[in-house]
């Protein structure tokens, strides 16, 4: 089981799949890398060297007390780079992922990254501030906290059953083993950990982040997204990373990786290679 342990002591558990140019993946809360197999998979079969860790607190990773939080969770994954060496990196980062991929070019700019990719992330704030009055008002986040304390493991159910992956529209083919892979993963996170997260994934603002990518940018985001609506944030993000491209996924919905899988390994496939 390949780790890495940061400079404060975090073990972090991370997969290393294939050889060629390197694309790392960022994922969502409260998840693992488990969440990327199908897209590691395709990718590494095509010649990529895919690269996914459990961010802290999440998965096999170690369970800090401290360090929930944005800057932290990028700070450890350019420690993860600068360990591996790793050079010439895409950076995909799904949901929560994505605002780390974007804090990790604020804070460390892209002398390892050479392209990016945004799908279904949270930038630029998830928040409803007076500087963002489309975003989600802050009551919902608490309610997350509320059934988070109250019976992590029921809530956890109810997102996978329903909103996370398109599962309570009508007509979805809902899977039970992706709902309880996600309430799998889910129950691996840190109590602390996961609580904290929440208020790092909807409250921490990434605009400045954003203003700051200089690679070749896609943003993808499903236009029935029910975890983060896309007008508040693909539609956000693709005006303030500079010629970013964006692709909306017509009646996608947040775990795309999921729901829309060959459609989205076939754009991450022509995105690598363009």
């Amino acid at each position: 089981m390949a780790t890495f342990t940061t400079k404060d002591g975090t073990t972090l558990y991370y997969k290393d799949w294939g050889n060629g140019p390197v694309v790392s993946f960022s994922h969502g809360w409260p998840l693992s890398a488990d969440a990327w197999e199908a897209q590691m998979f395709f990718l590494a079969s095509n010649g990529y060297r895919c690269i996914a860790h459990d961010r802290r607190g999440h998965g096999r990773s170690s369970q800090p007390w401290d360090g929930n939080d944005m800057d932290t969770y990028a700070d450890d994954l350019a420690q993860l780079f600068d360990a591996l060496d790793l050079k010439d990196v895409t950076m995909i980062g799904h949901s929560t992922g994505g605002g780390e991929v974007a804090r990790y070019i604020g804070r460390h700019g892209t002398k390892r990254v050479k392209k990016a990719v945004l799908m279904g992330a949270v930038p630029p704030i998830m928040v409803k501030t007076d500087a963002n009055p489309e975003g989600l008002p802050l009551e919902v986040f608490d309610g997350f906290r509320k059934a988070y304390l109250e019976d992590r493991a029921q809530f956890f159910l109810d997102v996978a059953s329903g909103p996370f992956f398109g599962f309570n529209r009508p007509g979805a083919k809902v899977s039970q083993g992706a709902i309880q892979s996600w309430w799998r993963q889910g129950m691996q996170c840190g109590h602390k950990n996961g609580y904290d997260c929440i208020k790092a994934f909807s409250e921490t603002d990434f605009t400045q982040d954003l203003k700051k990518f200089d690679v070749p940018t896609l943003i993808i985001h499903g236009d029935d997204d029910q975890i983060v609506p896309i007008g508040a944030a693909a539609m956000k993000s693709s005006k303030l990373v500079p010629n970013a491209q964006l692709k909306i996924y017509k009646g996608g919905g947040h775990s795309l990786g999921d729901t829309a899988k060959d459609e989205l390994n076939a754009d991450l496939l022509a995105f690598l290679k363009s």
